[in-house]
């Protein structure tokens, strides 16, 4: 099982209605959504187009990024996203673990939550017996797990019981984009060919994002389209189709087809590629192609997740 860790930015969720409405196989993938705009507007549109669609997802009912970084934020996650109430058999309550299970449990036990996901982004520690405790309790069925490198840690987790995930940073991410020319292609993850033999239920990483949130950004130098495709059987790359004149911020569309016109020649050496692949393709062959820095994320992420769900599919 697949569960892509994604916030709840405009494009991330562009991202997961395209996969939910354009796959018909999709039990193998359950993205975990974290909100960070106070604005649920969008949100709840994509909850309805996942539910309607049969796409099963975990919601973050603490967020702890954007604007809920800020301590006088609205942070009544259940109460402003109506398009869960009644469908509570369709989505896994999630929270993210601080050092705070009694809060944590008092909110589970106001709402009544069963099947509950407890995320730690940096890891467990299992040498914490209040943390332990709490992850034993019966309404705590998911364990995602940050670094899980550590046998002794993943081995006394599985102890427990409960289904285990691992959560990895995948992405090298970088300072300026023009950076990712050199390497251009580079190792991303052999997660979903061994989790089973690990004894895991499932896998997590951020998709083709870093790890750390980025609440905006300027206009680049240069344009890079990250897209991952698998290289071998057991092994998931990442390529990154950079553009050629990087010296100012100037004609970002002229980049753009800089960047996008290489993906096709490099998928055409016999590379499996996605719906997500196709339309970049079809848009670097467009006179005015360029669709934007939000929309080529999207892309970028929905690559993720067909070639994913496509692999565990098979």
């Amino acid at each position: 099982m697949y569960f892509p860790y994604l916030r709840g930015k405009q494009f991330e969720l562009l991202a997961l209605r395209d996969f939910a409405t354009g796959n018909q196989s999709k039990e193998k993938l359950v993205p975990i959504i974290e909100p960070v705009k106070q604005q649920f507007g969008g949100l709840n549109t994509a909850i309805s187009t996942m539910l309607d669609s049969g796409l099963q997802f975990a919601m973050i009912l603490n967020p702890k990024d954007g604007d809920f970084k800020h301590p006088n934020v609205n942070n009544d996650i259940l109460g402003s996203l109506t398009s869960l109430v009644g469908m509570h058999d369709s989505w896994i309550p999630a929270y993210i673990y601080k050092r705070n299970a009694n809060v944590l449990l008092n909110h589970i036990d106001q709402n009544n939550l069963q099947q509950v996901m407890i995320i730690l982004p940096n890891g467990a520690d299992v040498n914490d017996e209040s943390l332990m405790d709490f992850l034993r309790n019966e309404r705590v069925s998911y364990i995602v797990n940050g670094n899980n490198g550590n046998r002794s840690t993943r081995a006394r987790l599985l102890r427990l019981n409960k289904q285990l995930i691992s959560l990895e940073d995948r992405f090298n991410n970088k300072s300026r984009n023009a950076d990712y020319a050199d390497p251009d292609d580079e190792f991303f993850s052999d997660d979903f060919a061994y989790y089973n033999a690990d004894g895991l239920y499932g896998f997590s990483d951020y998709t083709s994002l870093p790890k750390d949130f980025i609440e905006g950004g300027m206009m680049p130098y240069a344009i890079a389209i990250h897209l991952t495709y698998q290289k071998a059987d057991d092994q998931i790359f990442v390529h990154h189709f950079v553009s050629d004149n990087n010296f100012d911020q100037s004609n970002v569309r002229g980049k753009f087809h800089e960047a996008a016109i290489k993906i096709a020649p490099f998928y055409g050496n016999g590379i499996a590629h996605t719906a997500a692949v196709d339309e970049l393709i079809e848009k670097a062959s467009q006179e005015d192609g360029y669709p934007g820095l939000g929309y080529i994320k999207k892309l970028s992420i929905l690559n993720h997740l067909e070639l994913i769900n496509g692999i565990l599919s098979d």
